[in-house]
């Protein structure tokens, strides 16, 4: 028997959160996207990303660039059908958020009336105008700052961010404008622990951990990491909890053995016909042709 116990299933709201910081209750925040992994999520969790991430994860891509709103709409819709109580997220991939304010704001527009109650987006000073006018539409923002996936071209790959002095206080900068500018949360992701730590305590707002130490208000993994559904190596920053691609594997490796060996389906796997029709079907040949 598990001893897990779940949290409460009090809705979470963004006033909610703001109150769970301010009483030091450790937020939790994961991926999904689609409808299975939303109802897995919920309500363990406080917070369902739809990230741009499925671009990796789920469609193939190496990495978030060729995800477009269009595809963001089709997943976020599946998660919202679900109408989970954690709080329901939304990324603004790639160019969504870069070209002018008014595309923000209908991107970010379509996403809260696809069911998101909020939006994240990614960068620090150069983003300050856009999330300000997405506020001011009343479109609750959460940032990105540190590693950006979305800049991994101009940071060379995926590295940690943050290790240099004036690294570390631009981020700090950065984090402390976005909640100025009216941020709900911020992702800190792929920085030292001790730099998370300083911004978490420097913001009124939340921060949400990735790769940034124990310091943060609370920690986002992706979904398919908890539960170990990557193949390949593993960030170090990510715990699996179960080894859930080999055991599912395992699984269908079990059923396809059946299905070859005649031991699937059985008889509990089977319709049978009404008492009676038996002799019928066995007594069937076919009429003469006329």
């Amino acid at each position: 028997m598990s001893h897990v116990s779940e949290q409460p299933a009090e809705r979470v709201t963004i006033p909610v959160l703001q109150r769970w910081k301010e009483e030091r209750r450790r937020l939790v925040m994961t991926t999904a996207y689609d409808a299975v992994a939303a109802r897995i999520a919920d309500p363990a969790v406080d917070i369902i990303l739809v990230g741009d991430s499925v671009g990796n994860v789920c469609l193939g891509f190496e990495n978030t660039l060729p995800v477009s709103v269009a595809m963001m709409n089709h997943h976020l819709e599946a998660v919202a059908r679900t109408k989970p109580r954690a709080l329901l997220v939304a990324d603004m991939p790639f160019l969504s958020y870069h070209l002018s304010v008014e595309e923000t704001i209908r991107n970010a527009g379509g996403f809260l009336q696809r069911g998101a109650a909020a939006v994240k987006l990614e960068g620090g000073g150069n983003r300050i105008e856009v999330v300000r006018a997405l506020v001011d539409c009343e479109i609750p923002v959460m940032g990105h700052l540190g590693l950006t996936p979305q800049s991994v071209n101009v940071m060379g790959g995926f590295k940690v961010q943050g290790r240099r002095a004036d690294e570390a206080l631009r981020l700090l900068d950065d984090a402390h404008r976005l909640e100025q500018a009216g941020c709900f949360a911020v992702v800190l992701e792929g920085i030292p622990a001790e730099l998370a730590a300083r911004a978490t305590e420097i913001l009124g707002i939340p921060t949400i951990g990735i790769g940034a130490g124990p310091g943060c208000s609370g920690q986002v993994l992706v979904f398919h990491d908890v539960l170990g559904l990557t193949e390949g190596r593993r960030p170090k920053f990510v715990r699996a909890y179960v080894e859930g691609f080999q055991l599912l594997h395992d699984a269908l490796l079990r059923w396809a053995a059946d299905v070859r060996s005649g031991g699937f389906p059985g008889l509990q796997e089977s319709y049978r016909l009404p008492e009676g029709l038996g002799d019928a079907i066995a007594n069937w040949a076919p009429s003469d042709a006329a």
